[in-house]
């Protein structure tokens, strides 16, 4: 039946996307079947604008190339819902996924293309052990499966980058460069991304993002003072580490970058010594540089007291004279407390909107990894569980400045869940309802890796995967926020209420997936050649369900592959007694029953969905034909265009 179109069920086809958006820009260039027509495309730019030289500014490095098939080698793994794992998982708007970040990145890119705010990820600083790398380079759903136990291994073998291989950094660089492309698909137009870096990768970092980003959208290169003293080992210690700032696109960031709120150490700045009934305030100096000041600029001023302050030699007065004494009539200017002094502008704090974040971010206001060590011993009985894990004041530093309420943030090196922490607190800290996805690898907890000496301790308590010490830290953050704030939920809306009954946005949950195979036997023709061996995949794929798949699984891949946010609501509806979900108030209906009916057609129409997706093998019996030519003509008559099986 060729009016059924069959439901995609791989992610993002990241090369027909990006071919596409060239097609619109320069449909002149295009030959049938989606080709580029390079002699044409040079034409059009014109022969000045293509660099075809040998030597070029940029940077190759070993594995480059295939950073790039990675990227356009679509997945083909699913994410399965743990309630069991989760807080409030038909409620929350939060997500934690449990899987390869690469692969999970992959397939966010329908559902979250363009709607990310901020990302902030902490990635192995490349020190020699801490990341794990597949000997054969290759990185796809089977790596991940092999590395983490799930199915049996083809002699692949996994290892630490360590300072004697011969291709350190380009194993880096390989690992990083895919990751970071495909993440910056998901960020908004007036999305920031934060990394946080050390030395050894700090250079390499700024190139791929230069790449990736254009150097154009590079922010700021901030240093965070991370250590409170030196280190004796070192010749030289180096006491920080850099968060690297880059915009999606850097012309809207103006609507983004927020002012800091002021310190208390700043706040210590202002007072009021003459009581003005404005408040406190502080004085600024008058005096500007010469440049190409008027001659309104150049006056004598007479204080109250009859002194008079021509400008300081080499320099003019900030202020025009009319309006010098506007201010002096509106007790604006301050002569000292007898009187006797230069004259200063009062600045007061309530017209203080607050501050441009620097580059230079102190550890006393940030917090340092001794802080960051504290709050993790503090919520596991005194236990460390995680090294020297981001200090939430850091990230919260990084929420300030570009996000608000709503907005969802990213994480997808989630590491100890500091990230989830401190959006979390932060949230309550401001009645904000910001959103998180946080992506950790379940990588397995070993005695000593390097110098993460805590994941000892971690095993002792019973984790066996640092992803398991991440979901635990963000249900013992929760349950101390609702300890905080009494929060009490009741049983028949399952919203939360603070004790005097004022009804609490805050969203202490989170959903769990786990990325696993498709339930689904995706066909690929590039793993069989021979007739013999396509013959056996075709029979394979006659009943096309994974064994053992269960429906809410499918339910949610499908709703993943077909673009919707894992935090979609979803009913439960009884249609001529079958059942049928709804998905985002109706714009799609998917039914999982293994027989369909013309009455369940029927009425799934008279619902008037944008789509609506059924099992393939629901058209069974004599009449299966005849049954999808009806399906298709009902669905069309109740204007329903997109009607799809899998």
């Amino acid at each position: 039946m060729a009016d059924i179109q069959k439901q995609e069920l791989t992610s993002l086809d990241i090369k027909q996307a990006q071919l596409q958006k060239l097609k619109e820009l320069f449909p002149e260039a295009f030959t049938e079947g989606l080709k580029v027509d390079w002699d044409k495309l040079r034409l059009t730019l014109g022969s000045d604008t293509v660099d075809t030289g040998k030597e070029r500014y940029g940077m190759n490095w070993p594995g480059k190339a295939d950073c790039f098939k990675t990227i356009q080698q679509p997945s083909i793994a699913t994410l399965v819902p743990a309630r069991e794992e989760s807080i409030d998982f038909d409620t929350t708007q939060n997500l934690f996924i449990e899987g390869d970040n690469l692969e999970v990145l992959k397939l966010l890119q329908k559902s979250y293309l363009g709607k990310i705010k901020m990302i902030y990820i902490d990635p192995p600083y490349n020190t020699g052990n801490e990341f794990i790398y597949p000997d054969n380079y290759s990185e796809t759903l089977d790596t991940y499966l092999e590395y983490t136990g799930q199915i049996d291994g083809q002699g692949r073998k996994f290892a630490t980058n360590t300072e004697t291989d011969g291709r350190f950094h380009s194993k880096w660089m390989n690992m990083m460069y895919p990751r970071l492309f495909l993440a910056k698909n998901l960020l908004k137009e007036d999305g920031l991304l934060f990394i946080s870096i050390d030395d050894h990768e700090m250079t390499n970092l700024r190139i791929i993002c230069n790449e990736i980003f254009g150097e154009e959208n590079f922010i700021a290169q901030i240093v965070w003072q991370k250590k409170t003293s030196p280190d004796a080992r070192t010749v030289i210690s180096a006491a920080h580490d850099y968060i690297l700032l880059f915009a999606k696109n850097v012309e809207t960031i103006k609507r983004s970058i927020k002012h800091l709120p002021l310190d208390d150490e700043r706040k210590a700045d202002y007072s009021n010594p003459d009581n003005d009934e404005r408040g406190d305030w502080a004085s600024v100096d008058l005096t500007g540089q010469v440049g190409r000041a008027p001659k309104s600029q150049f006056y004598t001023i007479k204080s109250p007291s009859g002194n008079e302050f021509p400008p300081p030699e080499g320099r003019c007065w900030a202020l025009a004279e009319k309006t010098f004494y506007d201010l002096l009539d509106d007790n604006r200017i301050w002569f000292g407390k007898d009187g006797n002094s230069r004259p200063r502008l009062k600045k007061f704090l309530s017209d203080v909107e607050g501050m441009r974040p620097w580059t230079w971010w102190d550890n006393r206001t940030v917090g340092h990894n001794q802080e960051g060590n504290q709050e993790v011993k503090k919520l596991f009985n005194n236990e460390l569980v995680f090294d020297n894990p981001k200090p939430t004041r850091l990230i919260k530093r990084i929420l300030d400045i570009c996000t608000s309420d709503s907005d969802i943030i990213l994480d997808f090196f989630g590491g100890s869940g500091s990230t989830a922490h401190a959006i979390i607190e932060k949230n309550i800290e401001d009645g904000s309802d910001r959103r998180f996805i946080i992506v950790q690898l379940p990588e397995i907890l070993k005695d000593d890796v390097g110098s993460f000496k805590a994941f000892a301790n971690a095993k002792k308590l019973g984790y066996r995967t640092i992803a398991e010490v991440s979901k635990e830290r963000v249900r013992k953050v929760i349950s101390e926020s609702k300890k905080k704030l009494a929060i009490s939920k009741t049983k028949s809306e399952g919203e939360l209420f603070t004790n005097n009954g004022e009804k609490q946005k805050i969203d202490l949950g989170f959903k769990v997936y786990k990325l696993a195979p498709s339930n689904f036997k995706v066909w690929d023709a590039t793993l069989e050649k021979e007739p013999e061996a396509i013959q056996q995949r075709l029979f394979e794929h006659i009943n096309h369900i994974s064994p053992g798949a269960q429906q809410e699984a499918i339910l949610y891949e499908l709703l993943l592959k077909s673009g919707f946010e894992l935090t979609t609501p979803i009913e439960t509806l009884s249609l001529a007694g079958k059942t049928v979900f709804s998905i985002a108030e109706g714009q799609l209906l998917i039914c999982l029953e293994k027989e369909l009916t013309h009455d369940c057609v029927k009425a799934m129409a008279e619902k008037q969905p944008s789509r609506v997706i059924c099992l393939d093998e629901a058209f069974t019996g004599t009449n299966a034909d005849a049954l999808k030519t009806n399906a298709v003509q009902i669905m069309k008559s109740k204007g329903v265009i997109n009607f799809r099986t899998v």
